[in-house]
């Protein structure tokens, strides 16, 4: 299975230089084209997306994950961005539909 990034140029260059492949997305909406895209193509079972264009689009990515558990979508810290508390428990209530 595939590893897939998808994110800002410098965020997507980092992976490319480690041998991931990687998309480059200027917009929000761009990033969720090329993640539904790519939940459809059965070789990517990992999409690396990072959190600067993940974190506008994170319910459409949360639905998306509550229909597909595979590709799993994760977002990554992005280069210069600060810490941020994630709530896993919220998340997958809102993925579980709990």
């Amino acid at each position: 299975m595939k590893v897939v990034a998808v994110g800002g140029k410098a965020f997507v260059t980092g992976f490319v230089l480690a041998g991931v492949s990687g998309e480059y997305v200027a917009t929000p909406v761009e990033a969720l084209n090329k993640i539904e895209a790519l939940s459809r193509d059965s070789q990517v079972g990992l999409v690396m997306v990072s959190d600067e264009v993940a974190k506008p689009i994170r319910d459409n990515l949360t639905s998306l994950r509550s229909k597909k558990p595979i590709p799993l979508i994760y977002e990554v810290p992005g280069p210069g961005s600060k810490k941020e508390k994630v709530e896993y428990r919220a998340m997958l209530r809102a993925i579980l539909g709990v």
